[in-house]
């Protein structure tokens, strides 16, 4: 179980009223509206139709709140919690128009989330290895980082950077761009605030080499071999350097890579590739 302190709402409305907006067109629900008589009042139970971990409940549930404050949302197993398929996360009563109306908002929060949270559970369980961290990187659906983040974090995972303003990151276009990787790290070090931490991509163990002389706080090693890891593993020994292996990190892979004795393993896929987690809501207790 991995559950953090909730998000300020601030941060997540914004999010949760633009789906709305996008969802409800310029009519709202039409069918539930021709349907359902306005009076009308049910509950309703949201189960996970898999095995998995649970995230983006904090999104659904203000989904409701913002759609009808009467409608009660109670939560059974939030965000970070592990669950097995036929388990019920949450139950909601209220308006049914109203319940209608929010419903597929709310799962497309739910199962986006969900599904982020048990792939990274998966690579922080294949990797089987504590002085590891499992990190996402900024490949995020655009809009949805902050809660993408989350799920990340509820399945047991680290964040990368937030944003390009959180650490400066210097990548390989940057160093074609500024002349090669000393001229870069020269630049970089001695520029570079005090409270910002600086990572430096390399891909080759030259590049790494000469880093070592610049002390930056991590260096990335961009699609290097097991052997190629290993060998700037041993190189880094006692500079107090993180280092940091991207590129070809994969299910089959990711064991053998943390077994290196690098600190963190980034994997883009945990948000650019997840597959949504099934999530229903049923009307049957």
């Amino acid at each position: 179980m991995h559950t953090l302190p909730p998000l300020p709402t601030i941060i997540i409305e914004p999010i949760v009223r633009r789906a709305l907006e996008e969802d409800f067109g310029n009519g709202g629900d039409v069918t539930a509206n021709l349907l359902v008589p306005e009076s009308a009042r049910a509950k309703l139970f949201f189960r996970a139709r898999q095995t998995g971990v649970i995230a983006g409940m904090q999104a659904a549930q203000l989904t409701f709140q913002l759609v009808d404050p009467e409608i009660d949302f109670s939560v059974l197993h939030g965000d970070g919690n592990a669950v097995k398929k036929g388990t019920t996360i949450a139950v909601i009563e209220g308006p049914v128009r109203s319940m209608l109306m929010a419903e597929r908002v709310a799962l497309n929060f739910l199962g986006r989330m969900s599904g982020i949270a048990t792939l990274t559970a998966k690579y922080v369980k294949t990797a089987n290895n504590k002085k590891v961290r499992i990190a996402a990187t900024r490949k995020t659906t655009p809009g949805l980082r902050a809660l993408e983040k989350r799920a990340v974090l509820n399945g047991g995972g680290h964040t990368h950077r937030q944003s390009l303003s959180d650490a400066i990151m210097v990548k390989d276009n940057h160093i074609a761009l500024a002349g090669g990787i000393e001229k870069a790290a020269k630049a970089i070090m001695a520029g570079a605030d005090h409270m910002c931490h600086v990572s430096i991509e390399v891909d080759t163990i030259e590049q790494f080499k000469k880093l070592l002389n610049y002390k930056p706080n991590v260096v990335l090693l961009d699609n290097m071999s097991l052997k190629e890891l290993k060998q700037c593993v041993k190189l880094n020994k006692g500079s107090g350097i993180v280092l940091e292996a991207s590129g070809g990190v994969n299910l089959r892979t990711v064991k053998d890579i943390a077994a290196t004795g690098i600190n963190v393993i980034s994997i883009g896929a945990l948000t650019h590739s997840v597959m949504n987690f099934d999530i229903g809501l049923d009307a049957n207790e």
